[in-house]
C-alpha cells in the first residue's frame, strides 16, 4: 500500500474521531474527574452521609454507531429523605447505557413511552415517564398496582384506561430535587431542578434536607442540554429560542397538553377532591398551538440550539409561569424517534473512549458563565455555573475582606445556595476559585 493511501486512511480515522468528539452526545455528559461520591439524608438527620460510590458517569466510548455510557446511577447532588414511605435508597445501578450516535425519526406508528427508564440525563441518573405502575381498575372500582394496591389487570404493563400521573400523586415522595427511587433505580420523571427554586415552591423539603438538583432555571439564558431519550433525541431545560431558528429571545417553552375542565371520566371515577383532574395521565388531551415556543405531542420540537447550530429535534422539560412541572414532564407520551437504545452488560464491540478532559476549558468568565441572583439579595443567594468538570470554591468576603460564609460547586452540579439571612445589609463580595485562579463579583444585600 503506498503513503499516499496510508495518508489518505490516516486522515479519514483522524476526521470521523474528530467529527464524532463534537456530536454532543458524546461530549455531553458529566465524567467524574474528582473521585466524588454520592451522598444522602436519611429522615430527620440534616446532615447528609457519605457514600461510596462514584458518582456521575464513569466513562464514555463511542463506535462508527453507537456510545456508550457507563454510570452509577447516582447524582452528586444529595439524594432522598423520600418521606412517603419509600424504604429504598438511590442505589449503585452498574449500567452501561448503548444509545444511537445518529438518531432517526420514526415515520411509522410512534412508540408508546413505558414505566422504567425512557432516558438519561448527563450525570448517568435516570428519566422516567409520567407514571408510578398505579391505574384505575373499572371492575373493582379502585385503585391497582404498586405498593399497597392489588395487581392491576394484565399486569404492570397491562393497558388501562387511567393511569395516575407519578407528579402529583407522588409529591410527598420526592427529595428536594424532585426525584425519587424505585427499587434503588434513583430516578426524575420531572424537571431536574430543586424545588426551592420555583417561584411557587409547592414542597418543601428542601427547608430541612436542601440539594441542588441538576441545574436551575434562567429565563435569559437558553436552558442546557440535560439528557437523552432512549430514541437519542437530546432533551433541555425548561427555556429555548422562541422561534425554531434561533431568533426572537429566551422563551418558556410550553405543553401543548390542557386540561378540559371534565368532572366525569368513562370507565373511570368522577372527579373530585382525590382524583382531582390531573391525577391520571388520561385527563389530558393535546391541542396544537401555531407558535414556535408550543411543543409538539411528544413534547419536543425542531429547532436550532446551542448544541446544534444547524437544528435537531429536541424534547424540553416543561413547566408552568411559576416553573412547577407540567405533562409530559420530559419525554412522551410516545418517542419522536425510533427507540433503540438499551442497557447492556458488556460492550461487545471495538470503541473508542471519549477524554473528558478535552472538554474542559480554561478558568475565565466567560467560560464559568455564572449566575448569580438574586443581587439584590434578601435571605439567599443562588450561584451557577455550568463549569461542572472542575470542584469551584465560593467564599462571601465582605469589605473588611473577612470571609463571612463559604461554599463549593462539586463537579457534577452547576448549583450552590448560600444563606444570606443572618447578613447585615451591605456590599459584599463573592470570590470563585479553582485551584490556583479565581474572580470575583460584587454582591448586595438589601433586605
Amino acid at each position: 500500500m503506498n503513503k499516499k493511501v496510508l495518508s489518505l486512511i490516516a486522515l479519514f480515522a483522524f476526521t470521523s474521531i474528530s467529527v464524532a468528539q463534537t456530536n454532543p452526545i458524546i461530549t455531553t455528559f458529566i465524567q467524574n474527574q474528582t473521585g466524588i461520591t454520592g451522598r444522602h439524608y436519611v429522615e430527620g438527620n440534616s446532615t447528609p452521609i457519605e457514600d461510596p460510590v462514584l458518582a456521575n458517569v464513569q466513562s464514555v466510548d463511542y463506535s462508527d454507531d453507537w456510545v456508550y455510557i457507563t454510570a452509577t446511577g447516582i447524582p452528586a447532588y444529595i439524594t432522598g429523605p423520600f418521606l412517603d414511605g419509600n424504604p429504598s435508597l438511590a442505589q449503585n445501578q452498574n449500567a452501561i447505557y448503548k444509545l444511537p450516535l445518529i438518531p432517526i425519526e420514526n415515520t411509522g406508528t410512534p412508540t408508546e413511552t413505558n414505566g422504567g427508564n425512557i432516558g438519561i440525563f448527563i450525570n448517568g441518573v435516570s428519566l422516567f415517564d409520567y407514571r408510578d405502575g398505579v391505574a384505575w381498575n373499572n371492575d373493582t372500582m379502585n385503585l391497582c398496582g404498586g405498593p399497597g394496591n392489588p395487581p392491576c389487570p394484565g399486569g404492570p404493563n397491562g393497558n388501562q384506561d387511567w393511569n395516575r400521573d407519578a407528579i402529583p400523586a407522588e409529591m410527598g415522595g420526592f427529595d428536594c430535587n424532585k426525584a425519587h427511587p424505585a427499587m434503588g433505580n434513583y430516578h426524575h420523571h420531572q424537571n431536574p431542578s430543586a424545588f426551592n427554586l420555583d417561584l411557587i415552591v409547592v414542597s418543601n423539603i428542601c427547608d430541612t434536607y436542601p440539594a441542588d438538583g441538576l441545574y436551575v432555571i434562567d429565563t435569559e439564558s437558553h436552558s442546557p442540554l440535560i439528557g437523552f431519550a432512549y430514541d437519542g433525541f437530546p432533551i433541555y431545560g425548561a427555556y429555548g429560542f422562541a422561534n425554531t431558528d434561533g431568533t426572537g429571545g429566551i422563551v418558556k417553552m410550553n405543553s401543548s397538553y390542557e386540561l378540559p375542565g371534565a368532572t366525569t371520566r368513562v370507565n373511570g371515577p368522577d372527579v373530585d377532591g382525590t382524583y382531582f383532574e390531573g391525577y391520571f395521565r388520561e385527563d389530558y388531551n393535546y391541542v396544537s398551538h401555531p407558535e414556535g415556543y408550543y411543543l409538539d405531542d411528544h413534547n419536543g420540537r425542531f429547532a436550532i440550539t446551542p448544541e446544534y447550530p444547524e437544528g435537531i429535534y429536541a424534547y424540553y422539560a416543561t413547566v408552568d409561569e411559576n416553573h412547577n412541572s407540567t405533562y409530559p414532564y420530559a419525554v412522551g407520551p410516545t418517542f419522536y424517534g425510533n427507540v433503540v437504545a438499551e442497557n447492556v452488560s458488556v460492550i461487545d464491540e471495538d470503541t473508542t473512549n471519549y477524554d473528558a478532559t478535552l472538554g474542559i476549558e480554561s478558568f475565565n468568565e466567560s467560560n464559568l458563565n455564572l449566575v448569580i441572583y438574586p443581587n439584590p439579595a434578601q435571605d439567599f443567594i443562588a450561584i451557577q455555573s455550568n463549569m461542572v468538570n472542575e470542584n469551584l470554591k465560593l467564599e462571601l468576603i465582605n469589605q473588611l475582606g473577612q470571609v463571612m460564609l463559604t461554599n463549593q460547586i462539586l463537579q457534577g452540579s452547576t448549583l450552590s445556595i448560600m444563606e444570606t439571612h443572618t447578613l447585615y445589609n451591605g456590599i459584599y463580595f463573592l470570590r470563585v476559585s479553582e485551584q490556583n485562579n479565581s474572580k470575583t463579583y460584587k454582591i448586595i444585600i438589601k433586605k
